[in-house]
């Protein structure tokens, strides 16, 4: 067979769906919770892996086993700078995992840990890492009950790197998941925007504001389970991380086939957050957040679920932020601090990579 016949037959197998005449590489976009990312999820991972569980575009998986309900997700940890106020890539390996099986609706139970290690990590700084995710574990009442270790080569591991699997359960009766979304839900987020990211960027650039400001990474089962409990008719939940409120309320608005609006003015923001905000030129919407969610819910129940958030610590700043709306074609309207009306797309790029 000459080289021209093993091209033709080569060409004959499966194309790679990605545009790679515009991205011939994988960017730090790609991972960015945005356009990018979406794309490769939805033209790569998605048809590559199909099946029913994968398809639904949840946090997690969830299915029955043997009578039981259960709900299945993993992450990874690659943040830069590993400590930071509020936190360090252990406690957030632990709250990122169990938020995702909250998501879902269920409780969390057990997590398991893989760890990539660099050559040269100081054992110091890794029993740090270890001691904060046991006291994370314990204190979201999770255990970790398996894992696994490697090292890497000096300069390729930038440290550590985690990653995190959680197993929950789902109690009878709950549905939580994006195709549930319904026109006249309500939509409500947990609390304050922006602290994480601004956080990250300003311990890895060497900013200095008036106050020190802190992630916002904590786990939110527990407000979760009291919806759910109280009976609350929760519809769909989605934790804020990568590129934000804009990037999760587009992503469900696509899955659901509606419109979301969102009204700017409710949407709760601290003044330094906003202010750093301005200052680097970053919009608040699309930057991550690692302890914050938002909840679709029957508009009936709108004001005790409220009620209910803002009883826990993690989320009393809950509010209403808008509604859903049917229409012909999925999109994300913001109504405007001046009173205008704007589509909130997806971030192209990256605002800030490395940032979980």
């Amino acid at each position: 067979m000459n080289n021209k016949q093993q091209r033709a037959d080569f060409s004959m197998g499966p194309v790679c769906p990605i545009p790679i005449q515009e991205y011939p590489q994988v960017l730090l976009a790609h991972g960015g919770g945005g356009k990018l990312m979406h794309q490769l999820i939805q033209k790569m991972f998605g048809p590559t892996f199909a099946n029913p569980l994968l398809d639904a575009g949840h946090d997690g998986a969830v299915f029955s086993l043997e009578g039981k309900r259960l709900a299945f997700t993993t992450d990874s940890y690659v943040i830069n700078p590993i400590f930071f106020p509020g936190g360090d890539i252990g406690s957030l390996a632990v709250h990122g995992t169990v938020n995702d099986l909250a998501m879902c609706g269920a409780r969390p139970l057990y997590l398991s840990v893989g760890f990539i290690l660099e050559e040269g990590l100081s054992m110091e700084t890794l029993w740090q890492i270890v001691q904060s995710m046991k006291a994370a574990a314990d204190h979201c009442g999770v255990q970790i009950v398996t894992g696994d270790t490697k090292v890497v080569d000096k300069g390729k591991g930038d440290g550590i790197f985690i990653n995190t699997s959680g197993v929950g359960v789902v109690a009878e009766g709950v549905d939580v998941r994006p195709q549930r979304i319904s026109e006249g839900d309500v939509i409500i987020v947990s609390g304050d925007l922006g602290r994480h990211g601004i956080a990250i960027m300003a311990m890895r650039e060497g900013l200095e504001f008036e106050s020190v400001i802190e992630s916002d990474s904590a786990p939110v089962a527990g407000p979760i389970q009291d919806l759910l409990q109280a009976g609350v008719d929760v519809h769909c939940l989605r934790d804020l991380t990568r590129g934000g409120l804009a990037s999760a309320t587009n992503e469900l608005a696509e899955s659901a086939g509606v419109q979301i609006e969102i009204d700017e003015r409710a949407i709760p923001i601290r003044d330094d957050v906003r202010a750093a905000c301005e200052i680097l030129g970053l919009d608040p919407l699309y930057i991550a957040n690692e302890g914050r969610f938002v909840a679709f819910v029957a508009e009936k129940d709108a004001d005790r679920a409220v009620e209910i958030l803002r009883r826990h610590a993690v989320s009393e700043q809950a509010a209403v932020i808008g509604q859903v709306r049917s229409a012909d074609r999925p999109v994300v309207v913001l109504h405007s601090q001046i009173g205008t009306r704007r589509i909130l797309d997806m971030i192209s790029g990256e605002q800030l990579p490395r940032i979980c």
